[in-house]
């Protein structure tokens, strides 16, 4: 018990000295966010570095670009909207050039795991001979399966199904080797 008057002092002067910055969360004096000293905070346009808002970030390529195309039932074509979102991956890739793409092939809990994981590799193979289509270097591109061994959804419906036929293009900076 002799601890706790001690305990209570600290948590107390901790809490007041946390109040005592009116900047502490990048806004400025009036509370708006721009107008005080610091707005920013050494952040440059108000956009936080790896925020989803910042475009050279992998937040921003998963989020606002699309990290995933979807497939048919059986199928490893790309459709319209698969093109569309790779196009953006490509572009994205292309302004980011420290950045290595692993692609990874799903499919859904139909059918036998060897096939599947054969599909799995065929849409994979689809979307990095795509993305090599548009100008990324193979030597910045793997792919990999994991057939129906990674589902986003576990039940026995289409619309489950559905979003386990994906290819999902994982970036990271640096080298694939290793």
């Amino acid at each position: 018990m002799q601890h706790l008057p001690k305990a209570l002092m600290l948590v107390a002067a901790l809490a007041v000295a946390g109040c005592t910055n009116p900047n502490r969360f990048g806004a400025g004096a009036d509370g708006a966010g721009g107008a005080g000293m610091g707005a920013n905070n050494g952040v440059t346009s108000g956009v936080l570095p790896g925020s989803v808002d910042d475009p050279t970030s992998t937040a921003y390529f998963n989020q606002r670009v699309g990290d995933r195309v979807l497939f048919a039932v059986d199928q490893s074509s790309l459709s319209a909207e698969g093109r569309a979102i790779l196009d953006g991956q490509a572009q994205w890739l292309t302004t980011n050039s420290d950045y290595m793409a692993v692609i990874e092939g799903h499919a859904d809990e139909q059918g036998t795991r060897e096939y599947n994981l054969a599909l799995g590799a065929r849409r994979a193979n689809a979307v990095m001979e795509y993305l090599v289509s548009r100008g990324i270097s193979q030597s910045r591109l793997k792919f990999v399966s994991y057939g129906k061994e990674r589902p986003l959804e576990v039940c026995s419906t289409e619309a489950c199904y559905s979003k386990n036929r994906r290819a999902v293009t994982v970036i990271a900076a640096g080298s694939l080797m290793g």
